[in-house]
């Protein structure tokens, strides 16, 4: 049975704000992004959820206990939903990584690759078989949309890391 999963991106972190690529760093959600896990939060609020997970790094763990505080909902932080790992360029402005496309295959350094970040996604998925038939919520980073897209939807990674980020509220995917 298919598992329909909902992704969202971390909302606006200071980090964001400033165009830092955060990377393996905790990174802190601003005031405007605190508001925005709450309206996440509001969007989902009746979706039927079985359970959301998380990237265990601070701004997508502190999007989903804002979004989800006052419901039973089980939030699950998993490290296989970080962003990729900008090794030397964690903390360096977004500038920095173009084109990223470079890193497809060939990690940064002291990181990893796209390709890494594909392989941890496609792990995550491979364990979904609890949630077989229901509706989940994963709140992780552009890679993790990225990797989601390339394994669920088809779609060339070296079309996806160049792309300008158009945020949009939630992108469903279905792992059959």
């Amino acid at each position: 049975m298919p598992v329909d999963i909902i992704f969202e991106t971390h909302a606006i972190s200071e980090d964001n704000e400033r165009d830092i690529a955060t990377g393996w760093l905790p990174g802190r959600l601003s005031d405007r992004g605190r508001a925005l896990a709450r309206d996440l939060g509001a969007r989902h609020r009746d979706d039927g959820l079985a359970a959301v997970f998380s990237s265990d790094l601070a701004r997508a763990i502190e999007t989903a206990q804002i979004a989800f505080a006052r419901t039973e909902l089980p939030i699950r932080a998993d490290p296989r939903l970080r962003e990729c790992d900008y090794g030397a360029l964690n903390g360096a402005g977004v500038g920095h990584l173009a084109p990223r496309s470079r890193f497809i295959t060939t990690p940064f350094a002291g990181g990893e690759s796209y390709h890494d970040v594909v392989e941890r996604v496609r792990d995550f998925l491979g364990d979904l078989a609890p949630y077989d038939g229901r509706r989940i919520l994963v709140i992780g980073h552009s890679a993790t949309r990225w990797a989601l897209e390339h394994l669920l939807a088809g779609r060339v990674l070296e079309d996806l890391v160049d792309a300008p980020f158009a945020w949009q509220p939630g992108w469903l995917f279905r792992k059959t």
